[in-house]
């Protein structure tokens, strides 16, 4: 038996395979680098893992928090938790007793502050995550999530396919979908800004079947087609990793190739902060690339509804929209038709020939003025959503915008987190 004087104890963290919808947003968070993953699993590093917090509030399913009283030297490794299919039990005060822990004995190591990373020179870097809300805004309704889980009374619910259109131009790489799925008489209640998961069938190259893929929901609270209990995806067709080499994504080519009749198997909705201020008088900044426009999409089209009743005066719309050209942006035809005065767009292209590149910073940069106001305005909220390369672009742009309007941005990003007004959803 260790010597109980010498032997230390930690409360381990650890993240639940069964709920994890490995969305990523947790590696992203993590100021410490403790957070990795593979294709299975996103493990915690008990190493490195300083219990800062950090990663909790954004979690959309609750799998990050979990928690194990540990001897030091019994901790459950990375490897080790990456074969994992669910979590194992705690271990019991006689298991304990056995590895040499005292009844009664205490973590050797409490939660302390986020850490931010350290950049070349020793000094701290900017760190675009630690300003993200882990709030919803003031006025946001309240969300329903995990109806429907591997830990829900019901796993699954079966949506039909209603329909399914390309909304990128036939004949380039950008193949992207707008895909509707119908619930038929079971309640699925959803949020503009959430999210649910997608179940593809079969199993994965290790025989286990295969885990849900996370999609933002395109659509407003009352329907992709109003009164009726539906919702659309925005999903492009995976077919090379980041690095560009060959792949082809299980989920998203099976949402892609899915026919009007078929039956889809999913689970959530999840998300309780990424969400629309219901406050008419708020105003709305939303930045975004790619399919990143799914939320977009549902609040712009939730505010036009509104506005076509008649008695809604709303606040003001901004988009800053990035794609590589005109023809990979998706839903680019309808955007063209949506009234100025109702929406102020600003689309920025990277890969035109003959032009110079242009990012949605960028474009950010040039509306200083107008960006700069909503920085101040307590009613404005700003959400981004596309790319992790965006993130830290995007979020560097709004301090540099507010500190030449003389605003402190340690202020007003601090505000920005603390009242629910800036949210970041990259991947």
């Amino acid at each position: 038996m260790a010597d109980i004087a010498d032997l230390t104890v930690i409360r381990q963290h650890l993240i639940d395979p069964e709920i994890c919808i490995r969305c990523n947003t947790c590696e992203a968070t993590c100021p410490v680098g403790a957070i990795t993953h593979d294709d299975r699993n996103y493990v915690v590093d008990a190493g490195k893992c300083n219990l800062c917090m950090a990663c909790v509030p954004p979690c959309p399913t609750g799998s990050i928090d979990n928690w194990r009283l540990m001897p030091r030297a019994r901790a459950y490794t990375p490897a080790e938790q990456l074969l994992w299919d669910e979590l194992p039990a705690e271990l019991t005060p006689e298991q304990l007793a056995e590895a040499g822990v005292a009844a009664g004995a205490a973590p050797e190591v409490e939660p302390v502050a986020p850490a931010l990373p350290a950049a070349v020179d020793g000094t701290p870097a900017f760190g675009s995550a630690q300003w993200g809300a882990t709030v919803p805004p003031w006025s946001a309704a309240h969300a329903y999530t995990q109806l429907y889980g591997p830990k829900a009374p019901q796993k699954t619910i079966t949506a039909t396919v209603t329909g399914n259109v390309r909304v990128t131009a036939v004949g380039r790489d950008y193949d992207t979908h707008h895909i509707v799925l119908d619930f038929g008489a079971m309640p699925f209640p959803v949020l503009e800004g959430q999210s649910i998961g997608i179940v593809p069938p079969g199993v994965d190259a290790h025989g286990k079947p295969h885990h849900a893929r996370q999609y933002s929901i395109a659509s407003p609270r009352n329907g992709e087609r109003p009164g009726y209990n539906n919702l659309s995806l925005t999903i492009k067709r995976v077919l090379e990793d980041h690095q560009g080499r060959p792949v082809r994504g299980v989920a998203s080519n099976y949402m892609c190739d899915l026919q009007v009749g078929d039956k889809v198997q999913v689970i959530g909705p999840f998300g309780a902060t990424f969400l629309m201020p219901n406050h008419p008088k708020s105003h709305i900044v939303m930045i975004c690339t790619g399919t990143g426009s799914a939320p977009m999409r549902a609040m712009t089209e939730w505010r036009r509804r509104l506005r076509a009743g008649g008695k809604f005066e709303s606040g003001r719309l901004m988009l800053f929209f990035g794609a590589r050209t005109p023809e990979e942006l998706p839903y680019f035809g309808p955007l063209q038709n949506l009234p100025r005065d109702f929406i102020d767009i600003e689309l920025a292209f990277s890969r035109v020939a003959g032009q110079p590149r242009r990012h949605v910073q960028d474009a950010m940069r040039e509306r200083a003025a107008d960006l700069a106001a909503l920085l101040a305005d307590p009613d404005a909220c700003f959400f981004v959503c596309g790319l992790k390369a965006m993130e830290e672009g995007v979020v560097l742009a709004l301090r540099d915008i507010a500190t030449q309007a003389g605003l402190d941005w340690d202020t007003v990003g601090a505000a920005l987190k603390r009242e629910g007004r800036l949210h970041l959803e990259t991947y």
